[in-house]
């Protein structure tokens, strides 16, 4: 008898875990939320004292309590005195493990649930919907599907598999480095990432290329990345040509899905927007700065800009200015040295002269103010970066919210905990507030991270703002945002399609994710 009741409560339990986002939200069900102010993504004046109509999983009304009725038998959220938001939108992140070998090879059973365990992580944080723009297709789109049908809960997955033309994680077009000796394991993740769009599509002529996408698109992808150019390394090279990149974009848009590319150069971006490209990822990553006339065209055209701000803002940026200062003050003491070196014996010139160059290998100095300097910098690369998203959100760019999140090593292997910019959720959050730092205002930022974001996924009818008709991702803050931007960390509610999610046992099942450890009381 004891063993049956244990196996009963086992059961109850699991079957209380296992309750997806939507399914505690019957389409009858009506939600009244009263008295909050709403910042409804649009970007204009809040409406104060508000009242949010919510039947099963969509918004039904929006409007003052004068004009608003509250039905009978409704269930109604009190909100006075706090924030209403639209969910955030992140539109570049990276759910599937596709990096390090060992990480690869001791979860290779679990791929799905890192996807599954990195969307309850934005969901969280109040990131309803996410667009993963690069990782393993398979076991994403399994993680999508079990979101979708309600089987567990996680921000709503869009995802693209390969950024096409490109080959898996230890390929010559993602690594720089010739893939020389791989393992046959090594070779199988590389082909499970490229999903048959790898590196044998740069090759192809414009026609094999339009049916190479046509057999892609089949797959199940929700829209389609290329290779503009290579990935992260310096100097960038071209991917496809502008017949091959037009013929392609073509291609994507006849299927009425998104066409995207990287490109980390600024004649990459010029002929991916030439190419007709709706969306480009982190265009602030050009090895030089952009020019004027490219950011005018991507304004004329409307091109999402999809930017990381959360590298290049916040604690990241204060970290690079204090390597700058160290830097530049080391280099005044050695050149100080050095004259005072003339007097001394040659060993001590030769010493100091070594020191110097050491120091001056990325010439910080110069780098303040915008003089030529090494493209290997790494710090003046990334003010190349703040400088280039600075110009594209002060020439009106439509800005999108992203982060670049990726579930990278597994925990017992890192040198180091992952850096919280870069983590599922809160990242999302610290990007959003970086946008604040490089120029806009708290009320920009938001429609950003939420309208604009929904434009990225061509859904504005659907996702970004609170209005009649959206579906009602909502976030309930306890503090005015467009006070202060970072309060949009301080959330009382995250709501999916009309379901309120119970944050706090979010992921279910952890499989990377480790909590903070509270300070002892």
């Amino acid at each position: 008898m004891r063993s049956a009741l244990r196996l009963l409560t086992a059961a109850i339990l699991f079957a209380a875990i296992a309750v997806p986002a939507r399914a505690s939200t019957p389409a009858d069900t009506v939600i009244a939320i009263v008295g909050a102010t709403v910042i409804d993504g649009n970007g204009g004046p809040p409406l104060r004292d508000a009242v949010v109509l919510i039947t099963g999983h969509r918004i039904t009304a929006v409007g003052s309590k004068a004009d608003v009725k509250i039905p009978k038998g409704a269930k109604v959220i009190t909100a006075t005195g706090q924030f209403l938001v639209p969910g955030f939108i992140d539109t570049n992140v990276h759910m599937s493990l596709y990096a390090r070998l060992e990480s690869l090879a001791r979860y290779e059973d679990r791929f799905t649930d890192i996807a599954v365990e990195g969307a309850q992580l934005q969901l969280k944080f109040g990131v309803t919907t996410v667009r993963d723009s690069y990782g393993m297709l398979k076991p994403l789109l399994e993680a999508r599907e079990r979101i979708n049908r309600g089987d567990v809960p996680g921000s709503r997955l869009f995802v693209a598999g390969n950024i096409v033309g490109w080959g898996g994680p230890f390929s010559l077009t993602f690594t720089g480095t010739p893939p020389v000796n791989l393992s046959l394991f090594q070779e199988q993740m590389n082909d499970a990432v490229a999903a048959g769009a790898g590196e044998e599509l740069m090759g192809m002529t414009p026609d094999q290329l339009r049916i190479a996408i046509d057999k892609y698109l089949d797959k199940g992808v929700d829209f389609v990345k290329y290779g503009g150019t290579s990935h992260a390394f310096y100097p960038a090279m071209l991917g496809f040509s502008e017949e091959a990149q037009k013929a392609l974009v073509e291609e994507v848009h006849k299927h009425g899905k998104v066409a995207e590319t990287h490109a980390t150069s600024p004649e990459g971006l010029r002929l991916a927007i030439e190419a007709g490209v709706d969306l480009v990822q982190h265009p602030e990553m050009t090895d030089a700065p952009i020019p004027s006339d490219i950011i005018s065209m991507m304004v004329k055209r409307g091109v999402v800009c999809s930017m990381l701000a959360n590298n290049i803002t916040g604690k990241p940026w204060t970290d690079l200015m204090k390597r700058l200062k160290t830097r530049t003050d080391s280099i005044k003491a050695a050149d100080s040295t050095r004259t005072a070196a003339k007097e001394h014996p040659d060993t001590l010139r030769s010493s100091v002269d070594s020191a110097i160059a050491m120091l001056t290998r990325e010439r910080p100095e110069r780098a303040r103010t915008g003089a030529e300097v090494s493209r290997d910098s790494t710090i003046e690369r990334t003010i190349i970066k703040r400088h280039n998203a600075e110009a594209l959100i002060k020439g009106g760019c439509i800005v999108s919210s992203s982060t670049d999140n990726y579930r990278g090593e597994a925990p017992e292997f890192e040198r180091a905990p992952k850096a919280e910019y870069n983590f599922p959720g809160i990242g999302t959050l610290l990007s959003i507030e970086g946008l604040v730092e490089l120029g806009m205002t708290p009320s920009q930022a938001i429609v950003a991270a939420t309208k604009n974001g929904a434009i990225a996924l061509k859904m504005s009818d659907q996702l970004g703002t609170i209005e009649p008709g959206r579906f009602a991702d909502l976030l309930l803050l306890t503090a005015d945002p467009l006070a202060d931007i970072r309060n949009i960390r301080k959330q009382a509610m995250v709501m999916k399609e009309g379901s309120i999610i119970d944050v706090r046992r979010l992921p279910l099942k952890p499989v990377f994710y480790r909590p903070v450890p509270k300070p002892p009381t």
